[in-house]
């Protein structure tokens, strides 16, 4: 087994922020979709936020109830350095998305980029999805993205799992509505080209 916390530890430690695979400028996908489904006043969190740039494109959109999550200390780390005194105005978690302890029924929207897809064991994925369960409200939404079915066998060194948006959805199950979906070509720093699939749905 994987140590996870050590494995991304030593990601964002070896590797600026600017040079990891996922790595994007701004986040207009993420953006756009949030945006979408809800406004400034919501509760968001980003799980696997780390060392993105979606926490920065929130607060310049006016968002003031951010929180990011990561597994990695040092990606958040990356982050707050990067906002500096902005930082204040964001809650950070460290913690395993499948473990940590998430207030009830907080949350109006829920956004994964690349987290799920690294959830390979099915347990992992079952408990991840009760953690949408009890952290999102009723009528909440919720956008996760991964590798699509032309995407990437591996990323940093760890197996995934490539979704199509049918195959993602069904992993959620009858308590989120499937409200629509799309493809992204997503332009990694090393110059490759990586299929996502994102599905976004509303938890009913």
């Amino acid at each position: 087994m994987v140590d996870r916390r050590a494995h991304w530890e030593s990601v964002y430690r070896n590797k600026a922020a600017d040079q990891v695979g996922w790595f994007q400028p701004h986040a207009v996908s993420s953006l756009r979709l949030i945006e979408r489904c809800a406004g400034p006043d919501a509760q968001v969190i980003d799980v696997g936020g780390g060392a993105s740039v979606l926490v920065d494109d929130l607060l310049d959109a006016g968002y003031r109830h951010v929180t990011v999550l990561d597994l990695a200390e040092s990606a958040l780390a990356a982050s707050r350095a990067r906002l500096g005194e902005r930082a204040q105005a964001v809650e950070w978690i460290a913690g395993d998305i499948t473990r940590v302890e998430l207030p009830a029924a907080r949350f109006d929207v829920w956004h994964d980029r690349a987290v799920f897809h690294f959830l390979t064991d099915p347990g992992d994925r079952a408990r991840y999805v009760a953690q949408v369960l009890r952290a999102v409200k009723p009528g909440g939404h919720v956008i996760v993205a991964t590798f699509g079915p032309g995407g990437p066998l591996q990323c940093s060194g760890l197996d995934v799992v490539r979704y199509d948006p049918d195959a993602l959805h069904a992993q959620f199950g009858a308590s989120f509505r499937l409200l629509g979906h799309e493809t992204e070509i997503h332009h990694t720093p090393a110059g490759k080209d990586q299929e996502f699939v994102y599905c976004y749905c509303m938890r009913v």
